[in-house]
């Protein structure tokens, strides 16, 4: 091999070795590049107000309360315009939101009351211990969990014959089983840890906050946290500190009217106390969302419902309905400590979709079940989150006569539900009694609004659409049958059996 030869192959070779070398660079900077937020174990809070209409934060239009604290929130994170809650009602929100499955799978259909046997076997409901939650999940990957305010997700509260907090991997829980009572001032029903507390002093937003502080100062160890602030307002029986209620009288209608306004800015208020503990105390990798179990209360639907003044903005509806008011309600996302995608946004987002993206934010495997949501990490680092699956709701006891209705994209479609050739009867709970009726009815009567152009629902589009129409009628009808076949029916033999 001759000089030239030799000189040649070493200047490939130089070539070559730059050529990996710049192309390993080029990687490397790309990686570095690319923010991820996977993985990151961040300390992790869902804030979840009771009855809260779409329209009563100040961010979201309300002409008169003041939420400065959560429109801070929205400003610096993300002002979610299209966020929904698994249901339109309390009980069955909640379970959606720990399980990110339709609360229909769980059996989980309407409000759960108090035990009191009925040919539907309602006094059976409970979230039952096959159903794998937030809390549970978070565990399996180091996490300290909390709840603290309303629970309402079983029949028997603070009872061994069916589930507690604690059963679904809460390490820590101060609860009520439905509203503070007997009102949001100095309530008596809060148990802690399956002991009973008696009657505590101030309002229930402020209680509560100061109990999640006391269980953050009180850990021993540095593992990330999971903090459910289930807060009670501003559900009825409605209460609210004296100084707050008098500033709202001059802009109210009647004094009924400023205790609502009140207690949502007593929200606020804790909430504000809430994120300067977390300042203070360096918690800088946390997670924090904010929404509503379902839409407001309308105004005397029932006698004690004289202070339920809340706005649904420009939707339609009230809670109880499948028009957007019942389950599209105020959503916000920030991350303290980290830059993640601000601004408002209108990508449909939904309590469902909290259990996958925690899961792929702090590590945890998803449990091995098909889940309703998805995850929107998406969202926080590029802005972006464009679900795949639809979302759909069926609600028996809905006010309105479109019981089921679906979501996707800018399209929302709602149907009756027929049996018998006649309206399917107010059904509270899938039970022996009723199951057979349920599945003769059929899906009938449709109507189609596109929600971008009209969030308030006021023109049906199915004829001016009638390819859409067609496709979101074939999607719908096939989206409710597979929830219906997939809903859990309570039976007589789960009486005595703690599930």
């Amino acid at each position: 091999m001759n000089f030239k030869t030799v000189y040649l192959l070493a200047l490939i070779t130089v070539f070559c070795f730059s050529c990996k070398n710049n192309t390993n660079s080029n990687n490397q900077e790309k990686e570095s590049n690319t923010t991820t937020f996977a993985n990151s174990q961040p300390n992790i809070v869902v804030l979840l107000c009771d009855d809260l209409g779409y329209g009563d934060l100040s961010s979201f239009g309300h002409p008169i309360i003041e939420t400065k604290n959560l429109d801070k929130l929205a400003e610096t994170g993300i002002k979610l315009t299209d966020f929904y809650s698994t249901a339109a009602v309390c009980s069955p929100s909640r379970a959606g939101l720990l399980t990110g499955r339709s609360p229909n799978k769980a059996g989980i259909y309407d409000f759960i009351p108090g035990l009191k046997k009925s040919p539907d076997n309602r006094h059976l409901v409970h979230l039952q211990t096959q159903e794998q939650t937030i809390p549970a999940m978070l565990k399996s990957v180091g996490y300290s969990t909390c709840l603290v305010g309303k629970w309402h997700c079983s029949s028997r509260f603070n009872s061994d014959k069916q589930p507690q907090p604690d059963d679904f991997g809460f390490d820590h829980w101060m609860a009520t089983h439905n509203n503070a009572a007997p009102s949001h001032q100095n309530p008596k029903n809060f148990v802690r840890n399956r002991e009973k507390v008696g009657e505590i002093e101030g309002f229930s937003s402020q209680i509560i906050v100061s109990e999640a502080i006391n269980w953050l100062d009180n850990r021993t160890d540095n593992k990330p946290f999971f903090l459910e602030v289930a807060f009670h307002e501003p559900h009825e029986p409605v209460a609210s500190p004296e100084d707050l209620v008098q500033k709202y009288l001059p802009k109210a209608k009647n004094k009924e009217e400023a205790e609502y306004f009140a207690n949502v800015e007593n929200v606020d208020l804790a909430v504000g106390r809430l994120i300067e503990y977390f300042e203070k105390n360096n918690m800088d990798n946390t997670l924090i969302v904010f929404s509503s179990d379902n839409g407001p209360e309308t105004f005397m639907r029932y006698n004690r419902a004289k202070k339920s003044y809340g706005s649904p903005g420009e939707l339609k509806g009230m809670k109880l309905w499948t028009n957007e008011a019942g389950f599209r309600v105020p959503g916000i996302i920030n991350w303290i400590g980290k830059d993640i995608h601000t601004g408002t946004t209108n990508k449909v987002v939904s309590a469902l979709d909290y259990m996958p993206t925690f899961a792929e934010l702090s590590g945890a495997k998803l449990p091995n079940r098909a889940l309703d949501g998805e995850s929107f990490v998406s969202l926080l680092e590029q802005g972006e989150f464009n679900r795949e699956k639809p979302l759909i709701w069926a609600f028996y006891d809905a006010i309105n006569a479109h019981r089921v209705a679906l979501r996707k994209g800018d399209w929302k479609i709602m149907g009756r539900l027929v049996a018998d050739n006649e309206e399917l009867p107010h059904i509270h709970n899938l039970a022996e009694s009723n199951i057979e009726l349920v599945k003769r009815a059929e899906l009938t009567d449709f109507v189609l609004f596109n929600l971008k152009e009209d969030i308030s629902e006021s023109e049906d589009l199915a004829l001016k659409h009638p390819e859409v129409f067609e496709d979101m009628k074939t999607l719908v009808k096939s989206e409710y049958n597979e929830l219906l076949n997939e809903s859990h029916v309570w039976k007589r033999e789960e009486e005595n059996k703690k599930s």
